[in-house]
């Protein structure tokens, strides 16, 4: 397994490697990974002759310092779950200061509303700190294609936005989410909750089936309103936010048309940890 620290060892090897017949495939990540990272880096290896995955806690996306601070830190275990996929795996694992140039400060991105809504209400700045991050590591790594979850639509329609906007050569492929058995969606978080609580948890995608079904007979508002008292029922599940968007805008429902693809996105509080998942509606 090869690993990197600096830009400047990754480009080193990179530049031996890389060559206009060989395809570049890249999954950048946060570390602590699972196996909806692992399924990411399958497909990056199934499309692409040399593929880079990116370990690095994005100190900008979080407007939590708490949350930061509790983001697990498992390079190891992350090293042995990419071992398994290939030993071929180019692993970029820089520091803050590297990757920031010393300068740890979100740029200021206008993505035309996408980043207003939903994670945007509610995490303020994570959008900014989010395409900051992505926008260097794309220029310093320059892959043909970069793979993203599904879970974090709203992310992957930003960073889609991002390259275009950013006229960044590189093609961007969402991925749908993995679940656990329970169909609680893949995510680092899910390791800080209790064996017992997040076999619980499944309640939160059971939740959004029953109301993709509600959404093909019912209005939008009375589909929200279902969901919501589906959780003041709940002593161990707090609603943050459920809305049903079209999905290229991300622009809340007003009226249901038959022509637009709309998908519903949730965030749930459960022991101090923050969960989202999604779904497509139709």
């Amino acid at each position: 397994m090869q690993v990197y620290t600096t830009k400047k060892d990754l480009l080193a090897i990179l530049k031996s490697k890389k060559n206009k017949e060989l395809s570049l495939g890249f999954v950048p990540t946060m570390g602590a990974l699972h196996k909806g990272h692992i399924s990411l880096v399958q497909r990056a290896f199934n499309e692409n002759e040399l593929v880079v995955v990116s370990i690095f806690v994005n100190p900008t996306q979080f407007d939590n310092e708490e949350d930061l601070d509790k983001y697990p830190n498992t390079l190891k275990q992350d090293l042995d779950l990419l071992e398994k996929v290939s030993t071929n795996i180019i692993v970029f694992a820089p520091t803050k200061n590297d990757i920031y140039n010393d300068k740890i400060k979100s740029e200021s991105y206008n993505f035309n509303g996408l980043e207003k809504v939903m994670e945007g209400t509610f995490r303020a700045g994570h959008f900014n700190g989010v395409a900051t991050i992505v926008e260097l590591l794309l220029k310093t790594v320059g892959p043909d294609k970069a793979y993203f979850g599904e879970k974090d639509f709203q992310q992957l329609q930003i960073i889609k936005r991002l390259v275009t906007l950013k006229d960044i050569s590189c093609q961007i492929i969402g991925c749908p989410i993995e679940r656990e058995p329970s169909g609680l969606a893949m995510s680092s978080r899910n390791e800080r909750l209790s064996k017992s609580t997040r076999k619980k948890a499944g309640f939160i995608y059971e939740t959004l089936k029953t109301a993709k079904i509600k959404f093909g007979t019912k209005s939008a508002p009375i589909v929200k309103e279902w969901v919501f008292n589906q959780f003041l029922n709940s002593s161990l599940f707090e609603l943050e936010y459920f809305e049903i968007t079209d999905i290229d805008t991300l622009t809340p429902i007003a009226k249901k048309q038959i022509d637009i693809k709309y998908r519903a996105f949730i965030a749930v509080y459960t022991e101090e940890v923050r969960l989202i998942d999604n779904i497509a509606l139709n």
